[in-house]
């Protein structure tokens, strides 16, 4: 068989709950100061699941969405895995309840992968990798990231949200992964993590999550300007810069300042390798003796770096925030609703051609930056984002909800958390309000067994 070529992004789908909480409404009503949600954290709306709903529900919603809208026969998939966190079974993985999906075509590889918000970004380079070997068979791949977060209440309720994303993986794709560039960062870290198998909460130590990300950011964002420059053939100065960059993000005011970051590391390349300077560069005089560590650290020099690189982030990955700000933190499906985004907010004719840039962190810590090249033929870029166009509308028709009613939902959640759920069978769903198309638990038996259904209608 002809080897591949081409391997990238044939199709995305996304799926979010048709609820949500507006955050100026959420400051008020946790007595906080006016924009510590909606200015501080730059979010405006945050996403939440009823129990109607969980990691399955979405994971099948998402994966049938994307195998109708664009007509994808089940048995054209030879491989699938999911990312997630969220934790349902301690065995069963939720790829298994999206096999409900296949049919007779059993003969599919992959199962879940966990490490926190980087499942799903190691499920993608497992399916790249598949595609690339000699076990693929000609059919095609595909990743679910499916996520639900929530956190106690307090200063860390407001970055929750929750949300899926199916990515179509196969050769001859309109987004074309980079060949040999994949920037990895791995450590051991406790900046975020879930000891306690009676909470769903993570332990959080907010200031250290923080410092982690952007110390893996560096890491990647310097391996990753090398790998280009190879790929490329040409010196590390002279590789072509990605249009658009796309970030994990736990909330909007972090990917700022982590795109102001990049800014400066852009100058101190253009320093080390004698490259001219531009008209940023200026604006970090008299910071030349900061280590990395302590740049990270200093109060001054971010604010530095905000302003320096504010009107490139307009451009470049203010576009990429879209579902983010308005749907909260997806977890593993993050950096993915972030592609989605800048593909909904730009024309073929701004794509073509074009590299995009994506960063994936999960905290413990495991982190990523890779890339795509969108393709020169602009009919093949305005079908794919021709296929997100309902997008939009659904962020549009949602349900917004109080933030009494937000609070309500999430103390009922965790009060039932760890607790054998009273067994129940629903012919509809119990809390209304989902769209037509969407799955939804239907019920659990006494052996802890669930079952969805479809709720009727079609999905856009």
């Amino acid at each position: 068989m002809q080897q591949p070529s081409n391997i990238g992004i044939l199709a995305l789908e996304i799926y979010f709950p048709n609820q949500y909480c507006d955050q100026a409404e959420l400051e008020q009503f946790d007595g906080v100061s006016a924009g510590k949600y909606t200015i501080g954290l730059g979010q405006a709306q945050l996403g939440f699941c009823y129990p109607d709903e969980d990691v399955n529900s979405m994971a099948l919603t998402v994966t049938q969405n994307l195998l109708q809208r664009n007509k994808i026969s089940t048995h054209q998939i030879g491989f699938l895995e999911v990312g997630t966190e969220t934790l349902i079974d301690k065995s069963k993985s939720t790829k298994t309840y999206l096999m409900q999906l296949f049919g007779d075509n059993s003969r599919i590889e992959g199962v879940d992968v966990k490490n926190a918000c980087f499942g799903g970004t190691q499920a993608l380079f497992h399916a790249v990798n598949w595609l690339e070997s000699s076990y693929c068979d000609g059919r095609l791949a595909l990743v679910v990231c499916s996520d639900i977060a929530v956190y106690a209440r307090g200063p860390a309720r407001c970055t929750g949200g929750a949300g899926a994303v199916a990515v179509l993986l196969g050769p001859d794709a309109p987004l074309v992964f980079d060949s040999r560039v994949r920037a990895l960062h791995m450590a051991h870290e406790f900046d975020f993590y879930k000891p306690d198998p009676s909470s769903e909460y993570a332990t959080v130590d907010g200031q250290a999550s923080v410092r982690c990300y952007l110390s893996a950011l560096d890491s990647c964002y310097m391996l990753f300007r090398e790998q280009l420059a190879k790929a490329d053939g040409t010196d590390i100065l002279s590789a072509k810069q990605p249009r658009y960059y796309c970030f994990h993000t736990p909330f909007s005011r972090l990917v700022q300042k982590s795109f102001a970051r990049l800014a400066y590391l852009d100058c101190a390349l253009r320093q080390k390798h004698g490259g001219p300077g531009n008209g940023i560069d200026k604006c970090f005089a008299g910071f030349e003796s900061l280590t990395l560590e302590q740049s990270r650290s200093s109060k001054e020099f971010e604010s530095v770096c905000l302003k320096a690189s504010q009107g490139q982030f307009d451009e470049q990955a203010s576009p990429c925030l879209l579902l983010a700000r308005r749907t909260g933190n997806m977890y593993t499906p993050s950096v993915y609703a972030s592609l989605v985004s800048c593909l909904i907010g730009a024309s073929p004719s701004e794509l073509v051609g074009q590299r995009i840039a994506l960063f994936s962190y999960g905290s413990g810590l495991a982190a990523a930056m890779f890339s795509v090249t969108c393709t020169d033929d602009p009919h093949r870029l305005a079908q794919l984002i021709g296929s997100l166009s309902h997008v939009t509308g659904w962020l549009d028709d949602r349900k917004k909800v109080t933030p009494e009613e937000f609070h309500r939902v999430l103390q009922e959640r965790e009060e039932a958390y760890a607790k054998k759920p009273e067994p129940y069978s629903a012919e509809s769903p119990r809390f209304g309000g989902l769209r037509g198309g969407t799955h939804y638990l239907a019920g659990i038996d006494s052996s802890w067994r669930r079952t969805y259904r479809v709720w009727p209608g079609q999905s856009d």
